[in-house]
């Protein structure tokens, strides 16, 4: 990574930029490691990644995007297999890299449960495995279905296949509850994966790159027989949907899962304090070359199950859990070659090829090299990166990897520069549609200006828009977009979200007939044209997030959808608000109302506004609505629906003594009241506790209720 400029000293302007480059960049990763199960960066990269991610969303919330990836985990299944919802979605979790964020992890987990340092605290500790991640749904003993991560809402159906793996049974052992969901790793022992390999290389046939590789290409066979044929095991360690849960802590219910015949690490450990919990981490590191097959790390888990449902989660991870990884490993290799690659936003991305290198037993050929200026040896700050060396195509360069995927280029090796080697350098124009190419000033991303003319953003726009998260359109993948966005024929041309809920009435109209086309048959046309039509009525927060509004991800469209309710009511809200001038003017009610909204900031709610006031957006948006799509009104579903705050809007505000602000506003929220920062006209009620200042007497002021802490758990009936 480079050395970038400090979050903290970040401008708005550096901060937005950052984030998009880093949107665009993980997102790409994601789709290569959990799809592809071919990964072009190291875990030590991606991770890295991922933290200055959160980094600039915590300090800059209002600028939080429209594809964060902060509110995704995995990527949405492989269109060749079927698809299982998961009753409780599969997440990932929060990275730990030093003692230290260990021990930040043990403060943050009693600062939100308030708890005193001297209260007892207990923690697992179990190594994490390097493998695929695996649901399986047992029903009355039975094993009935099986599923990948996939976008950690729906993965892809591997039934069939977990039925060849030894280590997972048919049917369970002892009294198991009746739904019982366990969840843990598909893996391939480190023996195991040589032997397959040396028999594929007597065959003839390729080798797979790691243990890891191997395991999840084996797994997402559709033959399932080629699956039987592979070394698989399988340890479990946690658990989905649960009709009874056999314990009330982690390490409790882990042991009853071994009681049902599964295979449990048996390293996993409690402990009482972080100082044994970094010395069983030292202790696994020390076994892990000797253990026999792939760990990248040891997970934390808070023991008590009553308080990690307390604690609860975040966008894509649990509070009440963290992994600890291991370090990185280098290697040498010579850069080949620098590609440039077109994002939906136009952000143009090189990309290292290198000759083919093994790095910790994995072959790697890819890296990504950030921006220009990374490559001329510039950080974000202007200080030099690598002594000021700049990177050449033909450089030998220094490689790193952490886990088992493609590494970062650290550094290159001054005296093996060959002769002749010349400065790279960067495109002043897009390799897609020959448009400028621009670097906005304050932001490190150079950019196409080609827009809509320019393929690369306008397919991935409409991708975008029919993606898995987004309007979930089966049967418009990538090869399909592309199709139809280069289509010349009329009646078949995509080239706007409005196009797709008309090809239908096109089609009828026009003598060129879509089955007669290579890959699409009469079933298959008429099953497009069914999922088009299921889908024009989709929920609120899907279509927000559909239409791309900059700044406005999957969290943020949910907010925005549970805040309005209804299309109407969000579509009037942007077009009436006023973007205030200046810091001093607090703009309209209607800019008051957007920008209130918890989670909305100044940033997120302009961008909204923007969108709105572009007549272009506007008229592709009536298309839409003309087209009969129908966005549905927002039904959020609630624990306790009939609560005395259902519906309310309230407002934590001063110092809570009995609970932290996060865990206040997920509460309200659990009993189905909306929670935003700001006192407004609709503001319901407003919680006080000691030193509320400027919210409190803007609530006297507009007469709205104001009770305390205590008088808030005496309503809730807590």
């Amino acid at each position: 990574m480079p050395q970038e400029k400090p979050v903290e000293e970040l401008t708005l302007e550096e901060a937005a930029s950052a984030l998009a480059a880093l949107a665009q960049e993980i997102a790409e990763h994601d789709r290569r490691y959990y799809q592809d199960d071919a990964p072009t960066i190291t875990d030590a990269d991606y991770d890295a990644l991922r933290r200055r991610n959160l980094a600039i969303e915590a300090q800059f919330p209002e600028l939080v995007r429209s594809d964060t990836p902060s509110a995704k985990v995995g990527a949405p299944p492989a269109e060749k297999f079927g698809k299982i919802v998961h009753s409780v979605p599969m997440l990932s979790l929060d990275n730990a890299f030093s003692d230290a964020d260990v021990a930040d992890f043990a403060k943050r987990v009693r600062r939100f449960l308030k708890l005193p340092d001297t209260a007892p605290l207990a923690i697992t500790a179990e190594p994490k495995i390097d493998g695929l991640s695996l649901s399986l749904r047992y029903e009355n003993g039975a094993l009935v279905s099986a599923a990948t991560r996939g976008d950690h809402t729906v993965g892809e159906d591997v039934t069939a296949n977990a039925r060849m793996v030894a280590d997972i049974p048919q049917r369970l052992n002892g009294k198991p509850p009746e739904i019982c969901e366990v969840r843990g790793e598909v893996y391939m022992s480190h023996a195991d994966f040589s032997a397959l390999n040396e028999e594929r290389a007597s065959a003839g046939l390729p080798l797979f790159a790691n243990p890891r590789n191997a395991a999840a290409g084996s797994m997402r066979q559709l033959d399932a027989s080629v699956t039987k044929a592979r070394p698989l095991r399988f340890f479990a360690y946690a658990w989905g949907e649960m009709s009874e849960l056999p314990g009330g802590t982690q390490s409790e219910v882990v042991a009853a899962l071994k009681e049902f015949g599964f295979q449990i690490n048996p390293l996993m450990q409690r402990f009482d304090s972080v100082e044994e919990l970094i010395a069983h981490y030292r202790k696994i590191e020390e076994l892990r070359s000797s253990l026999g097959y792939d760990i990248d790390g040891v997970v934390y888990k808070v023991d008590q199950l009553d308080l990690q449902r307390r604690l609860g989660f975040v966008a894509r991870h649990p509070r009440w859990a963290i992994a600890h990884k291991f370090t990185a490993e280098k290697a040498l290799t010579r850069l080949l070659d620098i590609d440039i690659q077109v994002g939906r936003t136009g952000a143009l991305t090189p990309v290292a090829k290198l000759q083919p290198v093994t790095v910790g037993g994995v072959v790697v050929s890819n890296a990504t090299l950030h921006n220009a200026d990374y490559i001329k040896g510039i950080g974000q700050n202007g200080a030099q990166l690598r002594e000021g060396r700049d990177i050449r195509i033909g450089d030998m360069v220094v490689v790193q990897r952490a886990g088992d995927v493609i590494p970062q280029i650290l550094d290159i090796v001054p005296d093996q520069r060959p002769e002749g080697a010349t400065p790279f350098v960067f495109p002043d124009r897009c390799p897609k549609c020959g448009s400028h190419a621009v670097r906005e000033e304050g932001e490190v991303v150079i950019r196409c200006t080609g827009g809509l003319i320019c393929p690369a953003q306008a397919v991935e726009r409409i991708r975008h828009f029919v993606s898995r998260n987004a309007m979930d359109i089966e049967g418009l993948g990538d090869k399909q977009v592309e199709f139809f966005y280069h289509a010349e024929d009329a009646s078949l041309r995509i080239h706007s979200p409005a196009d797709i809920f008309t090809l239908e009435a096109r089609q009828a109209q026009s003598l060129t007939r879509l089955e007669n086309f290579d890959g699409f048959g009469a079933r298959s046309v008429r099953k497009l044209l069914d999922a088009i039509n299921e889908r024009r009525k989709v929920p609120l927060s899907r279509y927000i997030f559909a239409l791309g509004i900059r700044h406005v991800g999957e969290i943020n469209a949910r907010r925005l959808a549970r805040h309005y309710g209804s299309y109407a009511a969000f579509a009037a809200g942007a077009q009436q608000a006023v973007v205030p001038e200046d810091r001093k003017d607090k703009g309209n009610d209607a800019w008051q109302e957007l920008n209130g909204i918890d989670g909305i900031g100044t940033v997120v709610a302009q961008a909204v506004v923007e969108f709105f006031a572009e007549a272009h957006n506007r008229d592709a948006l009536n298309a839409l609505l003309a087209a009969g799509v129908e966005p549905q009104d927002e039904v959020h579903q609630v624990a306790d629906a009939g609560s005395p705050v259902a519906g309310q809007t309230i407002v934590f505000t001063g110092a809570l003594e009995r609970m932290s602000r996060e865990e206040a506003k997920a509460m309200a929220e659990e009993l189905g009241a909306k929670s935003v920062d700001s006192v407004s006209k609709k503001t319901s009620l407003v919680v006080a506790g000691p030193g509320a200042g400027s919210k409190l007497k803007k609530a006297e002021e507009l007469n709205i209720p104001v009770i305390d802490e205590n008088a808030w758990f005496e309503l809730i009936g807590r």
